[in-house]
């Protein structure tokens, strides 16, 4: 496969994070709503890839439609300060393939979610100096196809290839003209990748 770049998903790809984000997301409905432990990580955790008022609207029905902008900076706040001190867990191979991977191609991250959440993973995981940059949708306010093709237009990417985990992410490699590689340990199921592995190292027989 002729690829000039990788661009990875962060949760369900690089990272299992659902028990601290949902500590971060109790946090804040608490201090909203003050109930305690409303919410569990395999809850929340089946929406994960979706916006974050995406996941509020379907998790938390209760919170009105003109709160939600306001409930989801406060869970930004919330979350990412509490991610940024207990780390996800990287998938098995993620931490050794990373920087192999990083002397065949440029490595990038591009996420649906908040600004500041890409950041606990590099930093909070000590993956720093592998990516050569990042984006987001807490970033551009864009669908991931349109934050995809935004990455590839400012680091004059042609012909990257995206992996992930789940039908979100093939809907918007499909939306951006780009494949994808699928993991199969991830939170969800893709159609039609260009390839599927089931471990994180099998990247590096692929590309």
């Amino acid at each position: 496969m002729n690829y000039d770049a990788l661009i990875f998903d962060v949760d369900g790809t690089l990272w299992d994070a659902r028990e601290p984000v949902t500590v971060g997301w109790n946090l804040a409905v608490e201090r909203w709503t003050g109930r305690p432990n409303v919410l569990t990580a395999e809850g929340l955790g089946r929406h994960f890839g979706k916006t974050m008022p995406d996941i509020v609207r379907a998790v938390l029905p209760e919170i009105p439609e003109e709160e939600i902008g306001a409930f989801s900076d406060l869970c930004f706040e919330l979350e990412n300060a509490y991610v940024m001190e207990h780390p996800g867990r990287l998938y098995p191979g993620v931490r050794e393939t990373l920087p192999e991977l990083a002397k065949r191609y440029p490595l990038y991250i591009v996420s649906n979610c908040q600004k500041g959440y890409i950041e606990c993973l590099v930093y909070g995981a000590h993956l720093e100096g592998l990516f050569s940059g990042w984006l987001c949708w807490g970033e551009t306010g864009k669908p991931k196809w349109a934050t995809l093709r935004q990455l590839m237009e400012e680091h004059d990417l042609r012909h990257p290839v995206y992996v992930g985990d789940t039908q979100g992410d093939a809907d918007a490699c499909r939306e951006a003209g780009i494949d994808m590689i699928a993991v199969s340990y991830g939170l969800g199921r893709a159609e039609r990748p260009v390839a599927e592995v089931d471990r994180f190292e099998e990247l590096l027989e692929l590309v």
